[in-house]
């Protein structure tokens, strides 16, 4: 049965002028007792509860959302008069809640108790990915972003554009959570960056898509690299085996994954192909660890957003050696990236890193000069 309002309400409440001018204690008072008459049936027929309803606490960016949820609040099954005052009581709870960016409305109704429906908004095509790189930093970055109110982002790496293409754009849009107007749809796939047919594939979708790149240092990301993959299989070679087709002569084997995600500017080439520059933003993974909020404030203005993610969002974990969000309000505790993030490295001979460090340089010069960015690798 659909949530009614009722006559005694709406001759008692007057949502246009009225309540404009009550005072918060009374006005949560009367839509306590509206809701408690509507929810134990003695109401008649009227629609659900209107927009106003919704709108009376708040006026700014988010009233879409108020909107939405006012079209699909979900009414318990058996409406007795206990459960009546109950869901009044959190109903008035949640609109009596000072309401931040960090959390959304949607997530304010959730912890209060109310169910409400996840089919608001559409699905749309992102109009932003992160495409690399890989042990980059794209994982906090991406939840770093998750915290702003006008982003939605899928969870898992879509791998859309390297892996799945063959499925159709159909299949992709499908994945995308649901936004309202003046949101941004975004999702990462740090892969992306190194996969040669990624670009032309993504322009193909929209030659408007904004991209995100987080680099780090070529050498210290390998040494990451080579980290997870022998979590996943102790039995791997040495690094130094991996990375050079000889020790003793420096040559560097560029076929090893580990090693060829590190020439950035050989793949921002490809990139350039197919987007302008100004399309791309060089995100420096050393810096979102040492300064979160300043590299958070590029990404939003790149993104055209509010910079709403600031220095109060974050705190440095020295366990993991990197900054985990706050807890949010309503949590437990706070939200810091998985075991997986923050492993110890191996050591690896200096005169190893050094050879690498050698062969990175002229890749890196040329980075420096396509992006405009001296991100200090040398």
């Amino acid at each position: 049965p659909r949530l009614m309002g009722c006559s005694i309400c709406r001759t008692r409440l007057n949502f246009g002028r009225a309540l404009s001018k009550a005072s918060l204690p009374f006005t949560m008072l009367l839509l306590s007792a509206c809701l408690f008459y509507c929810l134990t049936g003695l109401c008649d027929s009227a629609p659900k509860i209107g927009n106003q309803l919704m709108l009376l606490r708040y006026n700014g960016p988010d009233k879409a959302q108020f909107v939405a949820i006012s079209h699909h609040m979900e009414p318990p099954k058996n409406r007795t008069a206990s459960a009546a005052v109950t869901l009044s009581a959190r109903f008035v709870s949640a609109l009596s809640q000072p309401l931040v960016p960090e959390n959304s409305l949607l997530e304010t109704f959730a912890k209060s108790g109310i169910s409400v429906s996840n089919t608001y908004g559409s699905k749309k095509f992102p109009q932003a990915v992160i495409i690399g790189v890989k042990k980059g930093g794209t994982r906090a970055l991406l939840e770093f972003l998750r915290v702003h109110p006008d982003v939605r982002a899928v969870g898992a790496e879509p791998h859309f554009f390297d892996r799945f293409y063959d499925k159709g754009l159909e299949w992709y849009r499908n994945l995308m959570p649901r936004t309202l107007d003046g949101q941004i749809t975004m999702e990462k796939t740090p892969s992306y960056f190194v996969t040669k047919e990624a670009p032309s594939r993504l322009c193909a979708m929209s030659c408007e898509t904004k991209l995100i790149v987080v680099v780090r240092d070529p050498v210290t990301r390998a040494v990451s690299d080579y980290t997870q993959t022998l979590s996943k299989n102790p039995e791997l070679p040495s690094f130094q085996s991996l990375a050079f087709k000889n020790v003793s002569s420096g040559a560097v084997d560029t076929t090893w994954s580990a090693v060829r995600i590190g020439m950035y500017a050989q793949h921002l080439d490809n990139w350039l192909r197919h987007f302008p520059l100004s399309h791309l933003l060089f995100v420096s993974g050393e810096r979102l660890v040492s300064d979160p909020a300043e590299e958070m404030g590029r990404v939003q203005d790149f993104l055209g957003l509010k910079r709403i993610i600031s220095d109060k969002h974050f705190y440095f974990n020295h366990t993991k050696g990197f900054p985990c969000l706050k807890k949010p309000e309503g949590s437990s505790r706070p939200r810091c990236l998985g075991k997986s993030k923050g492993r110890t490295h191996p050591r690896i001979p200096t005169e190893v890193l050094h050879k690498l460090r050698e062969f990175y340089r002229p890749f890196n010069l040329r980075f420096y000069q396509i992006s405009g960015q001296d991100f200090g690798w040398e």
